[in-house]
Order: C-alpha cells, then sequence, then structure tokens
C-alpha cells in the first residue's frame, strides 16, 4: 500500500463534496480521482478540489488504477449498482448511508465484498467521531447500568422542498426515513441490536415518501426506543440514553457529538466536552484507511451485518406503511 492512501469519489453532488473536504485535513490519505456522468461535472468538481484524476463514468473511476478505495456518493437508489461496480473491480468501497433501498439489496452487497475479500462499509459518518467513542466507553464500564430506553430525534425544515430532488423523489428512495431517520435507528442498533417489535406511524407527502415518521422499538428484555425524523420542523436533535443507574444526554446535535452529559442516579453530573475537528467525515475516511492498512475487510464499529440488520428494521418500518419505491 502507497505511503498515502488514493481516494476515489463516485458523484460529484453535495454528500461528495462533504467526504472530500473530510479528506483535505487528513495526511494519509489523498483524493486522487473523482468520477461523475459527465466529463463538465467531473472537471468542475476537480477543479474544486484540485483533484488529478477526472473520470466521464462510474466505470473508469472504478478501474483507475492509482484508485485504492471509492467513496460512493450517489443517490440511495443507486448505492447497490456503484457499489457493485467497484467491488468487482477490486476497489474498497465506503458507501454513503444508507447502505441500500432495502435489506435484499445489503445482502448482495455484503456477500459480494465477502466473496471478492475486498473492503466494504456502511458511511454512517455519525459513529466515528470521539463524542461517539465515549458514549461507547461510558456504557461499556457501566456507567448507566442496564440499559432501558433511547430518545432520539433527527429533523429539519427541507428548503429545498423540489419535488425532483433526493428528498422527495420516490424513484431516488426519498423521504425522512432513509435520508435522516436512520441516524436515530443507527443509534438505536448500536446500543440496544435488531428491535423485537416496531410500532410506527407516518406523514406521506404530496410526493408519496414519508416527510415525516415516529418509530417505537422494544428490544430484547423490554428496552425502548422513542425515535422521530422530519422534513418539516427543526427538532432538538438531541439523544438520551437512559439505564438503572444514570443516563447521558448528547446535546448540541448528537449526529456531531461534542457535549455529552452523564447524571447518575444521585442527580450529580459529569459533563464531557470533546473534540470534533473537520466536519465529521474525516473521522470515517480515518477509520476506513486504518482498517485497510491493517488488512481488515470490515468494521468492528460499522459491521455489515450490522448494516443489513439496520435495512431489515427499515423495511419493516415501510411495510407497516405500505411504502415501496419504484426500483423495488
Amino acid at each position: 500500500m502507497n505511503e498515502k492512501i488514493g481516494w476515489g469519489i463516485l458523484g460529484s453532488g453535495r454528500i461528495a463534496k462533504a467526504l472530500a473536504d473530510g479528506l483535505s485535513i487528513l495526511p494519509e490519505g489523498e483524493l486522487v480521482a473523482v468520477g461523475s456522468r459527465s466529463q463538465e461535472s467531473a472537471d468542475a468538481f476537480g477543479d474544486l478540489y484540485d483533484i488529478p484524476r477526472r473520470h466521464a463514468s462510474y466505470e473508469a473511476l472504478a478501474n483507475d488504477p492509482e484508485v485504492e478505495v471509492i467513496y460512493v456518493a450517489t443517490p440511495h437508489s443507486l448505492h447497490k449498482k456503484n457499489t457493485l461496480l467497484c467491488l468487482e473491480a477490486g476497489k474498497a468501497v465506503l458507501c454513503e448511508k444508507p447502505f441500500a433501498v432495502n435489506a435484499a439489496e445489503a445482502r448482495e452487497m455484503a456477500r459480494v465484498a465477502r466473496e471478492r475479500d475486498v473492503f466494504l462499509m456502511e458511511g454512517m459518518w455519525a459513529r466515528f467521531p470521539p463524542g461517539m467513542a465515549k458514549v461507547r466507553e461510558l456504557i461499556a464500564e457501566g456507567a448507566l447500568g442496564e440499559l432501558r430506553s433511547l430518545q432520539a430525534d433527527f429533523g429539519f425544515r427541507a428548503k429545498d422542498r423540489n419535488p425532483e430532488g433526493r428528498l422527495f423523489n420516490p424513484a431516488l428512495a426519498g423521504g425522512s426515513l432513509l435520508d435522516i431517520g436512520i441516524y436515530p435507528v443507527s443509534l438505536s442498533s448500536m446500543l440496544f441490536g435488531k428491535p423485537e417489535e416496531i410500532v410506527s406511524t407516518w406523514h406521506k407527502g404530496e410526493t408519496g415518501v414519508d416527510e415525516q415518521a415516529a418509530y417505537l422499538f422494544k428490544h430484547a428484555g423490554g428496552a425502548l426506543s422513542v425515535l422521530h425524523s422530519s422534513l418539516q420542523a427543526q427538532t432538538t436533535q438531541e439523544a438520551v440514553i437512559a439505564g438503572t443507574e444514570g443516563r447521558i444526554r448528547i446535546e448540541r446535535q448528537c449526529w456531531r457529538p461534542q457535549e455529552i452529559v452523564l447524571t447518575r442516579d444521585d442527580e450529580s453530573e459529569e459533563r464531557f466536552s470533546l473534540p470534533f475537528e473537520g466536519n465529521g467525515f474525516n473521522y470515517e475516511a480515518a477509520e476506513v484507511m486504518r482498517l485497510l492498512r491493517a488488512g481488515e475487510k470490515e468494521s468492528e464499529i460499522m459491521p455489515l451485518d450490522e448494516s443489513i440488520a439496520i435495512m431489515e428494521t427499515l423495511d419493516a418500518i415501510r411495510a407497516q406503511w405500505g411504502l415501496s419505491y419504484p426500483m423495488e
């Protein structure tokens, strides 16, 4: 492996720029190539980040010998197709969340990665900052006792309400569940695993996707997750994890965890202020490169089997609503 790991980005939209910005502060990685659907868009993105290799097709990027790992930054509906293209070319892949549109797609992606012995990870960037590592550390130390509940939400008022855009277009697997609802669902999965029972409800928007939804999970032993996602209103975006001996509040947007308050049963508090460098995407990119240098093919923090289980949970939620996407 080279001194610097060569990255390629598949796609040139907003989320591709987030990963490019994150990579820019990591000396161990280098953004060497971008692949887009046209030379014009590839060149525009390349000019923005001074990228030397600019491809007018995803296939050309996947076959670029200078690229060691590819970040898949296309809409949800293309994640499986684009990931498989890269895996079959022998490239390690970091695929932006949601991992796929449904569990069947996720299982196929994991199968191909394992058969070809190639690294693959879902880009759930919120799991990797120091603040979330501290949450896992406190829980492992028994600071909360036995975990009993989670309350978490992610909501914002979408300014761009274009029905053809990624948030509201059914053909792009739009809606609050897959775009932002996956954050509290993934946090619940990290803490409790796959739920045993699910109760959910939703508000169906004009384009047919969920613009707002609520989810109640029952876990083994009776623990509960109370979750909410919305494209209609700005929520607190905080999380409270409660156990038999205390609780943790992740403040100031729990997906960018910087302030964590541990409250014990006697109501004494301990506050942790954690560093948050860059835009957050740097943490998942750094973890990918650490794993690649170690010869690992999966992440213990975001393992493939858990990504599949999360997609199974999202499938079960949509089944309750009777919501499916055109590509299914």
